[in-house]
């Protein structure tokens, strides 16, 4: 469609708009969630040094079948505190040191102790077994973690056992969130004919609350030119992104273009060749980027999908913000494509894709039962159930 943005180019327009923000270093305690700004290495080898796998004892291979004499115990965080001699045991328990000497790990299933003697009463190991060699983890020097990864508690305990005691990440986007509409009411007030009450500031703000993003509580303005104008300015003063709903068409009463212009800011794009969505706003203020999301729910939920989170994710420090596209059958027939791309709400149906009958962008309902969006593709031939769809995972 003439005029029209594709998808794909308004998101690579967006994250260029600006580099993501100076990173910062912080404590383990608070970076769960955190994009890290730079490769982690190993500091060290892990495990530092040969180590039972299961409890039992410490033997020479070569001394198979026993029996043999316990000479001392080793447990987890102690140092052995003599090589192992022919003949002899030792006995030790999982995560504990071997002795210089020994080879292999007799589990105490097998072997049975009296008194200072050890036999072996189950199969032999076979050398080397249940021992957890040097560096089997990771050595000195290996990457942990790549940059733009974020940061899982798995991730979190990469790092430290690595030897990190901080971590560098980068830092949190300011995020101002403003709704626009004479029509809105805040939530729990009383409706007077013609209002509805203002869901998507708080949508936004949970969508917002996953992510690395230093959010402010959402505002909303009447359908003023001027009072928006005013307050974009402020906001822009204060914040690395501000994101407006409702407002961003071509109606009398939707004035963020204006707004925006009038605060001393700039449109960079606007209209995306995309179904719901198409009147997304692109531009800057200052050093803040403003995104200017369409009012109804749908248009909200799914155009902040696609752009905001990716552009927090970008200012974040993210190595690849944007959601990423997955594949699986549909479970009923779906018609062809038209002149935007569709993004549909949806629910997976076991390991299938169910797109929702409703797919009009004034509805709220269908996002509560709703976990991806099914993608379909600009003049796209139909498809029969069981054939593959792209989609989006929003659970």
């Amino acid at each position: 469609m003439s005029g029209l943005l594709a998808v794909e180019e308004a998101q690579a327009r967006l994250l260029a708009l600006r580099s993501p923000l100076v990173p910062e270093t912080i404590a383990f305690s608070e970076a769960l969630g955190r994009y890290i700004s730079q490769d982690v290495l190993a500091g060290r080898d892990q495990p530092a040094a040969p180590l039972s796998a299961m409890d039992g004892y410490a033997i020479r291979a070569g001394d198979l079948p026993g029996p043999w004499r316990i000479s001392g115990e080793i447990a987890a965080g102690t140092a052995p505190s003599a090589p192992l001699g022919a003949g002899e045991a030792v006995r030790i328990f999982t995560g504990a040191m071997l002795p210089e000497g020994a080879d292999t790990i007799l589990i105490q299933e097998n072997a049975a102790a009296d008194g200072a003697t050890l036999t072996l009463t189950g199969d032999a190991p076979a050398r080397g077994q249940h021992i957890r060699p040097r560096a089997s983890d990771f050595a000195a020097g290996d990457r942990l973690l790549t940059a733009g990864t974020r940061l899982t508690p798995g991730a979190i305990a990469a790092a430290i056992m690595g030897g990190a005691a901080q971590i560098a990440v980068g830092a949190r986007p300011r995020v101002a969130i403003m709704t626009t509409g004479d029509e809105l009411v805040q939530p729990g007030r009383t409706l007077a004919p013609g209002q509805i009450p203002d869901s998507n500031g708080p949508m936004l703000a949970a969508l917002l609350a996953r992510e690395p993003a230093d959010a402010g509580l959402p505002l909303h303005m009447r359908d003023d030119r001027t009072m928006i104008s005013r307050v974009l300015k402020d906001l822009a003063r204060r914040h690395d992104v501000i994101v407006t709903v409702g407002g961003a068409s071509v109606g009398d009463h939707d004035h963020v273009r204006g707004a925006l212009e009038d605060a001393g800011g700039h449109v960079d794009f606007w209209k995306i060749a995309m179904k719901p969505g198409k009147p997304l706003i692109a531009g800057r203020i200052g050093d803040a980027l403003l995104l200017g999301l369409p009012g109804n729910p749908s248009s909200a939920f799914v155009t902040a999908t696609l752009f905001l989170l990716p552009l927090v994710r970008h200012l974040a420090g993210a190595r690849n913000p944007l959601p990423e596209i997955r594949h699986a059958p549909l479970a009923a027939a779906l018609g062809p494509g038209g002149t935007r791309r569709d993004y549909l709400r949806a629910r997976r149906d076991g390991e299938r894709l169910m797109p929702f009958d409703g797919q009009d962008s004034g509805r709220t309902f269908p996002l509560a039962d709703a976990d991806a969006l099914v993608i379909r593709e600009i003049g796209a031939p139909a498809k029969a159930a069981g054939e593959l769809a792209d989609y989006i995972d929003i659970a």
